[in-house]
């Protein structure tokens, strides 16, 4: 907020909005609720009083820190992870100079401080920690009792394991049935990290022309507990795999007569219930859909089950075949008429509006029809620089990312 001049709640609805935004190009639905940490500091306090009073935490120079040997008497701090407090103990050093807390284990519930964002405490001023706030949060409008917790890998130690200390200690109870952790997108030359050069995001996606949900389709394609290794040819793969998918069920005629084969439906959406039932095997559950094409059974029947299917992979299949389909007939239709004067149409094969590769395109035509081939070769070259691959068919162009 400082280096930008900006408010820190500016700062906060400016990476909120492109979250929203990243999160819808890749088909992710939203929550029905996302509230903020700091919408929820009064019950923040609430829980660290009850902890304090509970014994587990004590206060120390206007900081609240977590007594986690106090903890590992009644409970067992490191089950998450399996590890031992002994062994950790050997293994953490106190880098950032808290001198104030009684054991290097122990994590802040709140610490005090005079700048940034701060709140008023029964403690001093301050702020929540880093671990309250996800316990205060989900406790208040989850209740006391989760049933499955996510996060990525690198939070099972120490984030998860201090949120299941803290909320214990406040609850006495146990308080999440299952803890699902996602493994890291790595390199060729391992994780992913902003100062190892180029940063996958959303937006370089976008920017480099891919459909952002060839990329769902190249995640889904791997176990989430299992590290997914990024190439740009990988991507490119699946991006090929995940148009030729949307091509065939494009190939599927809607207006098909007949009545949907209950039994190959229930059969089939059986086989992909049981891969999902198997610790979410996306993998498998893609492979279903294939099945489903292959299956012997009529086309009324393959498009009700790749719409149930694709309710859960959030491929947009359906929508995305009909745009093709579209465009088929469209291309079909220029190449009968044949006729000198009718009307010039512009294909993209995967569906994408792009105005500016339009307007080459366009240019290209123009140019041809004056017959300056030496420009109409110098345009079709500058879209091959970038990418794009053209064909001539009657009276139009078709273009890919190649």
């Amino acid at each position: 907020a400082r280096l930008e001049q900006l408010e820190p709640m500016e700062v906060v609805q400016y990476y909120t909005n492109r979250y929203h935004h990243d999160m819808e190009l890749l088909g992710v639905l939203p929550p029905s609720i996302e509230p903020h940490a700091s919408g929820h500091i009064i019950e923040q306090i609430d829980y660290i009083q009850k902890i304090l009073d509970a014994g587990f935490a004590y206060v120390s120079e206007g900081s609240v820190y977590f007594d986690v040997r106090k903890y590992n008497e009644v409970y067992h701090y490191g089950r998450l992870s399996g590890r031992i407090i002994d062994d950790l103990y050997e293994t953490t050093r106190d880098l950032d100079g808290q001198s104030e807390k009684r054991y290097p284990l122990d994590f802040a519930l709140w610490k005090k401080t005079e700048k940034g964002i701060k709140w008023d405490s029964p403690w001093g001023v301050g702020y929540p920690g880093w671990h309250i706030e996800c316990s205060g949060i989900s406790m208040k409008h989850l209740g006391e009792r989760l049933d499955i917790h996510c996060g990525g890998i690198d939070n099972q130690f120490p984030h998860h394991t201090n949120e299941i200390a803290q909320s214990e200690s406040y609850l006495g109870h146990k308080w999440c049935n299952w803890w699902v952790h996602v493994l890291h997108l790595n390199t060729t030359s391992g994780k992913m990290s902003k100062s190892s050069g180029e940063f996958l995001t959303v937006s370089l996606l976008e920017e480099k022309g891919y459909d952002t949900l060839s990329y769902r389709f190249f995640c889904l394609q791997s176990h989430y507990r299992k590290s997914l290794v990024f190439t740009w040819e990988n991507l490119d793969n699946a991006q090929g795999a995940y148009r030729k998918l949307i091509a065939r069920v494009a190939s599927l005629n809607p207006g098909e007569a007949g009545e949907v084969d209950q039994a190959v439906f229930d059969e089939l959406n059986e086989k992909f219930k049981s891969a999902m039932d198997n610790d979410l095997n996306t993998s498998l559950a893609v492979t279903v859909l294939y099945d489903v094409l292959k299956a012997k059974t009529n086309n009324a029947t393959k498009l009700a089950l790749i719409g149930k299917l694709d309710k859960v992979l959030g491929l947009n299949l359906v929508e995305k075949a009909a745009v093709k389909r579209e465009e088929l007939r469209k291309a079909e239709a220029a190449k009968a008429s044949g006729a000198a004067g009718s009307s010039f149409t512009i294909i993209s094969e995967s569906g994408e509006e792009a105005p500016e590769i339009t307007a080459k395109i366009e240019a290209r035509r123009a140019a041809k029809k004056a017959k300056d081939f030496a420009l109409a070769d110098q345009i079709r070259d500058e879209l091959k620089a970038q990418g794009i691959e053209l064909t001539d068919i009657p009276n139009g162009v078709t273009w890919k990312r190649v």
